[in-house]
């Protein structure tokens, strides 16, 4: 895809079978599930498990959804703890034909914003694919910086941000930076305080994208409440809410296990 994002973009969760196999007709499923509500599919970041899978399960689930993409970008998760580790399976990504990758910082809390910069700077250097930055710190340990992220944007290829950061004050000021970049916020409950972002990027996109879409039309604090209870009912808001999108979309007949990535390796 060429131009720029925007929309609800939805980070796809993983379909997996008991024996931790991921499943290729359940991710068609939940490609067509979301199809006409979506701008881009986004599998293997944190709802699907990204972290945790390993290089089989992510290559089957990328794979996957570009074979099954219809035309919408794929945008692939990536990660894993260090620069060479991104690269390596971004190049791996370029070979299954995905159109950018989503990375993370390095992990650990002693990152600095120099190191986040060059880890950047090196992913870009090292292979000609568009990047998505993910700005979080929940699984990195670490959190970019505002004058950090001014200078991620100057690097050429850096096509979009998921603002995970939780603060809203924090995404509006990227939004109104004129980076040029579009910014999507990663937080179902922050869509009403942060106007003017260019999309949405969440769990709640796999089950109600056309919700999603409504309140990004129209970001009213009625319509964030009703966003707000439609979370709370599938789970969104909890820390494994990825289990509890995945339970409903296996209730709805999308998927044909609810397993998690836990419980497959448990089996």
């Amino acid at each position: 895809m060429s131009g720029t994002y925007s929309g609800t973009i939805v980070p796809l969760i993983t379909p997996l079978d008991e024996h931790g196999t991921v499943d290729e007709r359940s991710v068609a499923r939940l490609v067509d599930h979301v199809r006409a509500e979506v701008t881009g599919l986004m599998p293997a970041l944190t709802s699907g498990e990204g972290w945790k899978l390993d290089a089989r399960q992510w290559r089957d689930v990328v794979a996957y959804t570009v074979r099954h993409a219809g035309g919408l970008p794929v945008l692939a998760g990536i990660q894993l703890p260090d620069t060479a580790s991104v690269i390596d399976r971004a190049r791996t990504a370029v070979e299954l034909g995905v159109d950018a990758v989503v990375v993370t910082t390095p992990f650990g809390a002693d990152v600095t914003q120099d190191g986040i910069v060059d880890h950047y700077r090196a992913i870009r250097a090292a292979l000609d694919i568009p990047v998505f930055l993910y700005n979080e710190e929940a699984l990195s340990g670490n959190r970019i910086e505002f004058d950090t992220l001014l200078r991620i944007c100057e690097i050429p290829g850096i096509v979009g941000i998921k603002e995970s950061s939780g603060d809203a004050a924090f995404t509006r000021k990227t939004a109104d930076a004129g980076t040029g970049i579009p910014v999507f916020e990663g937080w179902e409950n922050l869509l009403a305080d942060v106007r003017g972002v260019d999309g949405f990027i969440g769990p709640l996109a796999n089950l109600e994208p056309a919700l999603c879409n409504a309140m990004l039309v129209d970001p009213t604090p009625e319509r964030q409440a009703e966003l707000n209870a439609v979370c709370e009912r599938y789970g969104v808001f909890r820390d494994d809410w990825y289990r509890w999108v995945k339970k409903e979309l296996h209730e709805r007949g999308v998927i044909s296990s609810p397993t998690t990535h836990e419980e497959a390796t448990a089996a």
